[in-house]
């Protein structure tokens, strides 16, 4: 935040009156306010390099419940980041990956913060029971960052994830798990969640 301050020019004039102490409680202010990074998840056995750049993973009339996944991709300050690229890969509604094509599977490059995909609920398989879509984001100066999400209307949460998220040791945080939104008519009903990112810089 003091950074911020001192770039923007609305520290010039008071900086050097400003103690040490006060100071330090600015920068500390600021570190309150800063956004924490996205938890890491595992990578998983699946990802497939190559992926096109495609937004709607889903075609219509394929099996499987319609889900919008949406969010930003931002700094811990909260600022933009430029020239990311997302590669987001998920099992189909049976739990199946495509191994040897690219179902279900895009590579995103992001020119503003804001990402989107139209695809389905992905399906449980064994080995993780529970719904997820895996997430690999790079960007220019910026740690990589492998993740997943969650969805809190999974039956594996049996209802309550903040009490059953750490069931079997599947999820490694809370905050992966998002909340599903569910969207009835005109038209075929889906579901929605809000997946934010937010990247450590190097």
């Amino acid at each position: 935040m003091l950074e911020n301050c001192i770039v923007r020019g609305s520290l010039l004039a008071g900086a050097a009156s400003l103690s040490n102490t006060q100071l330090l409680a600015f920068w500390e202010q600021g570190e309150a306010h800063a956004n924490k990074p996205t938890p890491t998840e595992v990578l998983g056995p699946f990802f497939r390099k190559g992926a096109p750049n495609n937004t709607r993973l889903h075609v219509p009339g394929e099996p499987g419940f319609p889900l919008r996944v949406s969010g930003k991709v931002l700094n811990t300050r909260g600022q933009k980041i430029h020239g990311a690229v997302i590669d987001i890969w998920q099992a189909d509604h049976k739990g199946l990956y495509d191994v040897l094509g690219y179902r279900y599977r895009t590579r995103l490059l992001i020119d503003a913060t804001d990402y989107a995909i139209d695809t389905i609920l992905p399906g449980h398989y064994d080995d993780r029971p529970a719904q997820h879509i895996h997430y690999m984001i790079s960007a220019p100066g910026h740690k990589t960052l492998i993740t997943q999400a969650y969805f809190a209307t999974d039956p594996f949460f049996d209802g309550d994830p903040d009490k059953n998220f750490k069931k079997r040791n599947i999820v490694g945080n809370r905050d992966l798990i998002r909340p599903v939104s569910l969207f009835e008519g005109p038209g075929p009903s889906r579901a929605s969640i809000q997946f934010d990112l937010c990247l450590e810089t190097l």
